[in-house]
C-alpha cells in the first residue's frame, strides 16, 4: 500500500523503539499507554499515547488478536509485545502458501506473500481481471445505510445478486480481487458507501489510502467507481457525491453519474419501469 498517513507515520515508524522497549542508541526504557513496551517497573520513560504499532492497527482497523494469527508460530508471543513496524517476522499465507519474511507494517498494508503477487501478476489473471463473480462465504460487514442505498438504487435499476466480487490484476490484502458494496457488471461500476463510522476514523488515514488503491486497482481493468462520501468525508475521486447521508438525490445523482461514465443509453437498458 503506498505511503502512511496519521500518527504511525514519520517518526513512529523509525522510533528505533524495540518490542521489549528499550530505545536505540540511548538504551531509554520506554512504556506506551497502550502498556507495550517496557515494564512498568523498569519504564524510564512513559509516553501518554499508543505505541507505534497499536497506531497502526488501530489505523487499518485491525486487531492485535488478529495479526497473532497471521505471524509464525515461534514468534507469537515477540510480536504480543512487540511496538515496531519496521520488525521483520515470518509470516502464515492465508492462501497457504509458503511462509514469508516481511515487516509488521508489510503484513498489515501489503499485497500478501510473494507467491500470491506472482499469481495476480500471471497472465492467466490479467486475462481474467475484471471480471466479477460471486465468492462463496465472503463475509463484509453490511451497514444498514449501505443497504439503504442497495434499496432505493435497486428500485431504480436491475442490480445482481449473484456477484459480490471483481477480480483485479494485482493482489489487494492478498486477494487477487476486491469486495465493492455494489456491482453493476453491465456498466463494469462499483458504487461505494463511505462515511467515518462511529469511532469517526473510517475511511480516513490509512483507510483512505486504501480506498484509493482499491479504486485503482478496478480502474487497471476498466471499472469506474462511484463513491458516496457522507459524514463529512471529502471527494475522492472522480466521481464522488458528498452528501450528509443516503437520500432519493443521491440515488438521482448517481444515475447521473452512470450516464456519464457508460452514456445515458446503457443506464436506460437497465431501468426498472
Amino acid at each position: 500500500m503506498a505511503g502512511m498517513t496519521g500518527g504511525v507515520a514519520g517518526g513512529a515508524a523509525g522510533s528505533g523503539v524495540a518490542g521489549g522497549g528499550v530505545a536505540g542508541g540511548g538504551g531509554t526504557a520506554v512504556r506506551f499507554r497502550c502498556g507495550h513496551g517496557a515494564p512498568a517497573t523498569d519504564a524510564r520513560i512513559t509516553l501518554q499515547r499508543d505505541c507505534p504499532l497499536c497506531m497502526l492497527l488501530a489505523e487499518t482497523q485491525r486487531s492485535r488478536g488478529q495479526l497473532l494469527r497471521k505471524v509464525a508460530a515461534g514468534r507469537r508471543g515477540d510480536l504480543g509485545q512487540e511496538t515496531r513496524i519496521g520488525a521483520e517476522y515470518e509470516w502464515i499465507c492465508d492462501r497457504g502458501h509458503s511462509r514469508y519474511v516481511a515487516t509488521v507494517r508489510a503484513a498489515l498494508t501489503g499485497s500478501g506473500c510473494p507467491k500470491c503477487t506472482a499469481n495476480a501478476e500471471a497472465p492467466s489473471a490479467r486475462f481474467e481481471g475484471g471480471v466479477p463473480f460471486m465468492k462463496p462465504g465472503l463475509r463484509l460487514g453490511t451497514s444498514m445505510t449501505e443497504q439503504r442505498l442497495r434499496m432505493l438504487l435497486g428500485e431504480r435499476i436491475r442490480l445482481p445478486h449473484r456477484v459480490n466480487a471483481v477480480r483485479i490484476s494485482r493482489t489487494f490484502y492478498g486477494k487477487p480481487e476486491v469486495w465493492p458494496d455494489i456491482i453493476i457488471p453491465a456498466l463494469k461500476v462499483a458504487v461505494e458507501y463511505d462515511d467515518p463510522g462511529r469511532d469517526g476514523r473510517s475511511h480516513r488515514g490509512l483507510k483512505e489510502v486504501s480506498d484509493r488503491e482499491k479504486d485503482a486497482a478496478l480502474a487497471e481493468v476498466g471499472w469506474a467507481v462511484i463513491r458516496v462520501r457522507a459524514g463529512g468525508l471529502a471527494e475522492l475521486g472522480a466521481y464522488s457525491i458528498v452528501c450528509p447521508g443516503v437520500s432519493v438525490k443521491v440515488v438521482d445523482r448517481v444515475l447521473e453519474l452512470l450516464g456519464e461514465i457508460r452514456g445515458t443509453a446503457a443506464v436506460e437498458a437497465l431501468l426498472i419501469e
